[in-house]
């Protein structure tokens, strides 16, 4: 059974069809590459998958029910990290996470923030306000949600590794792996080539005039 499928879904931004008749369906450890060129409409149609747009036509399905329907369980299985980072600038990165955390309905100590902030390299950086941090760093923070919710099993991802250096990159690479081989399913855009070392299923949008 397929874990998502996208059924014949259109897209239309003032008054220019973006595509139509998108057909894709993921299963559990598999990776969706969605490519195409700037203006394609890759980042609207994640937008359409985690329910922040309408499709112009078709339907989205989780386990085989319209993500509307248990759009409840839906959310609760969904990680989506989009071209918006989630963060407030004016919080450090540790209340930034627990904020995320409680708002997420996930346990986690403020040990165990400290301790995974570490692994992502962000090691006295902790108590900084966000907007202190580089683009690269604020990043990690943001990040830092796939490794808090273990039990997601869908993660959406628009351009992840924009302004991560190359250690950064290592460790959402790793990081993606991991979640692929425990069963969870990832739909991934990138610029950057997909450097990612398991097998990868790809969905093409042509650009339309």
């Amino acid at each position: 059974m397929a874990l998502l499928r996208g059924q014949n879904l259109g897209c239309v931004k003032q008054d220019r069809t973006l595509f139509e008749m998108v057909n894709f369906s993921i299963d559990p450890s598999q990776l969706l590459y969605v490519r195409g060129q700037n203006g394609a409409g890759k980042t609207s149609l994640l937008r359409i998958l985690v329910g922040l747009s309408d499709p112009a036509e078709g339907q989205v399905e989780y386990k085989q029910q319209n993500i509307q329907t248990v759009s409840e369980q839906y959310f609760q299985d969904l990680i989506y990290f989009g071209h918006k980072l989630g963060l407030s600038l004016n919080l450090n990165a540790i209340e930034n996470l627990r904020f995320w955390c409680q708002l997420n309905q996930v346990s986690c100590t403020e040990p165990a923030l400290f301790d995974l902030l570490a692994e992502l390299g962000l090691v006295g950086l902790e108590d900084v306000p966000v907007s202190q941090l580089s683009a690269g760093q604020q990043r990690r923070v943001a990040l830092a949600r796939l490794w808090l919710k273990t039990d997601a099993k869908i993660w959406i991802l628009d351009e992840p590794f924009t302004a991560l250096d190359v250690q950064g990159i290592a460790l959402l690479r790793n990081k993606m792996i991991q979640h692929l081989s425990v069963g969870g399913a990832i739909i991934i855009t990138s610029h950057q080539t997909l450097d990612v070392d398991y097998p990868t299923s790809e969905l093409l949008l042509e650009y339309r005039i």
